[in-house]
């Protein structure tokens, strides 16, 4: 979501004395997730959002705990599945190659052999 949006979302729960307040739950899930995409200062998103540090800290607080307690929809890990594989079927990997001196290329085909050689050459 695009910053100057989320400010003024939140501009519209702001009183005028500017206090934040009855933040929506689809504004505080659209703050944790901009809040977790920013690279720099808190207090530079802050001041980005029109909001001083201690609201911000404030509003990521109460989004945590939304998101802990489930009242965000989960955009988390999404399984794919891909027409023409099976998952009972042979993997298209058949081991495992490690390239060791002078150019040795070595195969495993289970990992339990490949921890065991490298115990054994530690």
């Amino acid at each position: 979501m695009d910053n100057a949006i989320l400010r003024k979302r939140l501009s519209t729960f702001k009183s005028s004395k500017g206090s934040l307040t009855k933040v929506s739950d689809d504004v505080l899930c659209d703050v944790i997730q901009v809040w977790e995409q920013w690279t720099g200062k808190s207090t530079d998103l802050g001041r980005e959002l029109g909001i001083d540090k201690w609201q911000l800290v404030f509003l990521i607080k109460k989004a945590k705990q939304l998101k802990r307690e489930g009242r965000f929809p989960d955009d988390g890990f999404k399984e794919i599945k891909v027409e023409g594989v099976h998952s009972t079927g042979p993997s298209p990997c058949q081991g495992i190659e490690l390239a060791w001196d002078n150019g040795k290329l070595i195969r495993f085909s289970q990992v339990e052999q490949l921890v065991d050689f490298l115990k054994k050459v530690a």
